[in-house]
């Protein structure tokens, strides 16, 4: 007899594994089909994690080289190796996927190694390296397929010449001209990666700036910011055609607007234009799951789809592609099927750029508040007039929240500055509770430290910050 399950889980990434992991601990018998060799989806194999792990070790090598004299510390000749640091990465990521792999023994969650689909009602098969088939019978279904890059026409992936992120972790070489494809946060994350070990990075963006899901004022600093850095932009510019040769690649651009074409060499192109939903070879369309018209699936507020049984979150449904939003989803969506009350807030989804200084958002960005014609005020404060930012000789940027005029509510949060990723989530949580700018303000903020910004943001809500 095939095996039977309350619940199984299509995909291990961070929505998935998360889910397999609430729903055993509600009492629910799981299972998890997942192919990888290792467990934890795109994020923790060659997303997040492995990017992470490269930001941190070449923010290291350039703080080494041009930032550790202001403190008065010698450190003489620095020199890379790049082979010891994608070593680095390699032992956080094997460590991250291990750390995954015994979160589902502990909570004997079945590990379906093979491709998942849906085989019918109540089935999914298992399709298994081998070629082999197992099908198992379970009561609700969970897709958690994530994501994948999106392509872009007349430019061919190869993974050595022209790469998608995946590639981008794992260059062998410092490549001496790195163009990026695409403003987005992954792209700048890869960017700054290999600008800081030594690559020429430019930037080609079809829209006429960077970051366009963020706050203006601060995709503008951003901008600056990494221009500053070395970064060169090539903005409201389409790629039309590549051409790979032995030594490189050579570009074809336009003009998104039309007009006359020019061409780009690189040693390396990095394609970075978004992602899209991983839908296909599911089994969905035989299973009668309705899908828009981007691939996503369409979900009810208790994450089912049309068809009663077959559930899905993260990436494979519309919203942010965030490993966090997926996790938070894959809670929620195993606490309805045990019969309580999951819920998300999407109004308080942090959005993080892990660049040097970071950039983080939560909310909605000025331009959104101005477009719904409602009263607001803005309060800034810059990291110059920190102590701790000037102590860690750390002052690029500021700190912006934007609160209703009437109520006072915070209604988004923008930051631009060091450990940006890190400030952002005390004003996740005020938001989660419906603060007001004051009641951030009148919190006691330990000093000298870099939340104190946020403090005097909120103070400058109303006009009155103490340090400036």
């Amino acid at each position: 007899m095939a095996d039977s399950y309350d619940l199984v889980v299509i995909g291990a990434g961070p929505g998935g594994y998360v889910a397999a992991i609430r729903a055993t601990q509600l009492g629910l018998k799981t299972a998890c089909v997942e192919a990888r060799e290792r467990l934890g989806g795109t994020c923790l194999n060659i997303g997040c994690i492995p990017s992470k792990a490269l930001l941190a070790a070449s923010h290291k090598l350039r703080e080494a080289e041009h930032g550790l004299a202001a403190f008065g510390i010698q450190v003489g000749s620095v020199k890379l190796d790049l082979k010891g640091m994608m070593g680095h990465k390699d032992k956080v990521v094997d460590a991250n996927t291990k750390g995954v792999e015994f979160l589902f023994k502990k909570n004997k969650i079945s590990w379906l190694k093979g491709w998942g689909s849906i085989a019918g009602p109540g089935k999914v098969a298992v399709k298994k390296s081998d070629g082999s088939t197992e099908t198992v019978e379970t009561k609700r279904i969970l897709i958690a397929t994530g994501s994948e890059s999106m392509p872009l026409p007349g430019v061919e992936v190869d993974e050595q010449r022209i790469v998608t992120s995946t590639g981008a972790l794992t260059l062998s070489e410092v490549p001496k001209h790195l163009v990026v494809v695409g403003g987005g946060y992954i792209g700048l994350e890869m960017g700054s990666v290999w600008r800081r070990l030594g690559s020429e990075v430019t930037v080609v963006e079809f829209l006429d700036r960077i970051v366009p899901t963020m706050d203006g004022e601060v995709g503008k600093q951003f901008q600056r910011t990494l221009a500053k850095q070395g970064f060169k932009f090539k903005l409201g510019m389409k790629v039309v055609g590549a051409k790979t040769s032995k030594k490189g690649v050579t570009l074809t651009l336009e003009p998104a607007k039309g007009g006359a074409q020019e061409t780009l060499e690189a040693d390396v192109v990095l394609v970075s234009i978004g992602r899209r939903p991983f839908t296909e070879g599911l089994g969905l369309e035989a299973a009668g799951v309705a899908l828009d018209e981007r691939k996503r699936i369409q979900v009810d507020h208790h994450f089912q789809t049309n068809v009663p049984g077959i559930f899905a979150i993260g990436d494979a449904i519309p919203g942010p592609m965030l490993a966090h939003k997926a996790e938070d989803e894959g809670v929620a969506a195993a606490e309805i099927m045990a019969g309580q009350s999951g819920h998300v807030n999407y109004d308080v989804i942090p959005g993080i750029v892990y660049t040097w200084p970071e950039v983080a958002s939560v909310g909605k960005t000025e331009e959104e508040v101005k477009a719904t014609g409602a009263e607001y005020r803005v309060g800034k404060f810059p990291f110059t007039a920190n102590g701790r930012a000037r102590a860690n000789n750390d002052t690029e940027g500021f700190v912006k929240i934007i609160a209703d005029a009437k109520t006072d509510r915070v209604l988004g949060v923008h930051i631009i500055g060091p450990d940006a990723g890190s400030l952002i989530h005390e004003c996740c949580v005020a938001m989660e509770f419906s603060a007001s700018a004051e009641d951030i303000a009148r919190t006691c903020h330990g000093h000298p430290t870099l939340n104190e910004a946020v403090k005097e943001a909120a103070l400058a809500v109303v006009g009155r910050p103490i340090h400036i």
